[in-house]
Order: C-alpha cells, then structure tokens, then sequence
C-alpha cells in the first residue's frame, strides 16, 4: 500500500499539495491537463523531487527521506529513457533481481522478437514495452508510469491499454499511472484522481468520477461538455425539476445529499454519451425528460459523432406553468454512426434530446 500523507512540493511559483491519497493494491490513474502536478507526484513519490512537507509511506514503511534506489519504487517516463548503447534484453537484464524473469517478461509483453535490438531501432511501441519490462524486472513494491502511451499512434495505444489492464491486474502492487487522457484514465484505472493546479479535486471509483463528477473542472476534464446553469421549480422524493433554457429536466440527488431548495440555481452535468437522439414526433412532445431543438454541429470522430443541439428557444408544451418562455442551451451529444444513419442526421434537421433523470448530476449551488 502506498500512503501520501499531506505531500507538499513547492518550486518557482507553484505548489503541489497537500496531497492525501491511498493506493491500494490496485491502479490509481491520476488525471490532469499539463501543470496540473502529475509528474510532481510522480517524482516527489519517486525521490526525484525531494518532498516539503508530509510523508510518502510505502507497505508501512516511511520512504520520505529515503534515496531514490532504496524506495522500491519502479518508474517509467513518457520517453522510455532506455540505454541506447545496450539491447533491449541487455536493457531488461540489467535491471532484473532474476534473469529468468526477462524471458517471463519478454514473452508476456511480446517483446521476444526485439530483445537483440538497441532502442533506435525499435518502434515507439516496442520501446514502451521494453521500458516496462526492465522496471517490472526490478521487482518494484509500487510501480509509477508518467504518461507512457501519449506518443504512441492511436491504434498502439489502444491495443496496449488492454495489455496493460491485464498486466497491472495480476502485479498485486500499487500502480499509479499518471495521463492527461480520459479514455486511458477510465480504461486502465480501478480509481481516478483529477488533479487541478496541484490540488486533487476529486478521487473515486472510475465510474463514479466520470459520471458524478464533484467540480464543473472534473466534468469538462473528463468529457462532460453539458456543464449547464439550471433553476429548481419542483422537489419531490429526492428528485429535483430543473428549468432549463425553455424546457426542463429532471435530475435524481443522492442519497447523502440535501440538496437545492425551489428558487435556487444549480450546476448540473450531463455526459454527451448520455443524450439520446430521435426525430421529433407528434409522439413526443416536450416533457422533464425530453427537450426539443436544431442541430447545430455534426463532427464525425471516426468512432463516433459529436452532434451539437441547440435547443428550442420556446416551450412547445405551453401548457406547463413552470416553463420558460425563451431561452436557448446548447447541449452536445456523442452517438454512434449507424445512430446517425438511422436518423439521416444533417445540420438544420429538427430532434428530440431525451436524458435520463439518474444521468443529470446537480453539482452544486450556482458557480
């Protein structure tokens, strides 16, 4: 188990901390966009950067102080940092507590091919590999990698993240894997930390981050483009009736929270893969569940499509008594392509946007 107890870092004029986490045997994907801190925690963990305040404890051992080689900590940086005059199994070699495990390694990360190869003349995935396999072979108490996968072409990286998934799951250690990539992040980790200027703005299972998350700054970092301003007009059996532009939607509070009062204005996120779209039918009007608008933007994403709506700017269904007259919200949603064909989707074409209550998170009071 690997403890971080009120870590702080400070340099120039940026302070990392204080930091409180816990890693289990497990991975923890630390998130972030760049300056965020990742790879302070990383070095700070490491004994790179030496810690101004708090302790670093590995398996109940205190290592705050302890020199880099004496931490038991394996680290692998974004270049790989292999030695270019040795091979790659001379690289693994050279770090191994036991020369079978090279080969263990080598077969495993399918590296068997490559292991008479110097670096230059491996590829950027071939190199991954080989890096991971020399600090594996260390035997590591706690392992940490700083955004190993970020250089690597798209179709790599995605072969990889269901290697190492597989990897991590059977290594029995704590893993802190540090991207600035939110599909890496939720496809490689058992928890998530978001980190903000130095600040862990949030840590839970992966699920619970990217479908609830505790910031507006988590909801946009980790796909949550609908962070939109609302007002309570109905409470009921801890569910919330939001306005919403001109139209409305539900949103279903936690059972830990309070929650708004009617009156108050909120912040509630919706995740774009949460949107359902339809052509609009005399089958479905408006309703707490079911807003109407135009679209704006069709972006296709190779695996998907990014569909920008902007809703109505009045409320179809004039007989409700809690809906705005005007008010326009964009809201944008990710969609499959044979969804797109389905509905001949174009830009200026008239749908429905329908959402769940359980998927509209209230994150706060206002902002």
């Amino acid at each position: 188990m690997l403890e971080l107890t009120s870590l702080e870092t400070r340099y120039g004029g940026f302070t990392f901390g204080p930091v409180d986490l816990t890693v289990e045997d497990e991975v923890l994907a630390v998130l972030g966009p760049s300056g965020s801190g990742k790879t302070t925690l990383l070095s700070t963990v490491a004994g790179i950067v030496d810690a101004d305040g708090g302790t670093v404890a590995l398996d109940g051992r205190d290592i705050t102080d302890a020199p880099t080689e004496a931490r038991g900590t394996g680290v692998v940086f974004q270049d790989g940092a292999l030695f270019p005059h040795m091979t790659a199994r001379e690289n693994v070699s050279y770090a191994a507590t036991d020369q079978g495990r090279v080969t263990e390694l080598a077969s495993l990360l399918e590296i068997d091919d490559v292991l008479d190869r110097r670096p230059d003349a491996l590829s950027g995935g071939e190199r991954q590999r080989v890096a991971l396999a020399r600090t594996l072979a260390a035997d590591p108490d706690a392992l940490l990698l700083d955004e190993p996968l970020s250089s690597l072409d798209t179709p790599i990286r995605r072969r990889l993240r269901l290697e190492l998934h597989d990897l991590f799951a059977s290594l029995d250690i704590p893993v802190v894997y540090v991207t600035h990539d939110q599909r890496t992040a939720s496809a490689l980790g058992d928890r998530i930390a978001v980190l903000n200027d130095g600040r862990v703005e949030q840590v839970g299972p992966s699920d619970a981050v990217l479908q609830r998350p505790a910031t507006p700054f988590v909801a946009r970092f980790t796909g949550s483009e609908n962070v939109l301003e609302a007002r309570v007009v109905e409470r009921q059996s801890g569910r919330l009736l939001l306005e919403l532009g001109a139209g409305q939607l539900r949103a279903t509070l936690d059972g830990s929270e309070s929650g708004p009062e009617v009156g108050e204005t909120v912040t509630v996120s919706v995740h774009p893969a949460r949107l359902g779209l339809a052509r609009p039918t005399a089958a479905t009007p408006d309703g707490p569940e079911r807003l109407h608008g135009t679209v704006d933007r069709l972006v296709n994403e190779g695996d998907q499509f990014r569909v920008i709506v902007e809703t109505d700017s009045e409320n179809r269904d004039t007989g409700n008594p809690t809906g705005s007259e005007t008010g326009t919200v964009t809201l944008v949603a990710t969609v499959a392509p044979p969804t797109v064909d389905r509905l001949a989707l174009e830009v200026g074409d008239a749908v429905a946007v329908t959402v769940s209550s359980a998927d509209v998170h209230v994150i706060g009071r206002g902002r």
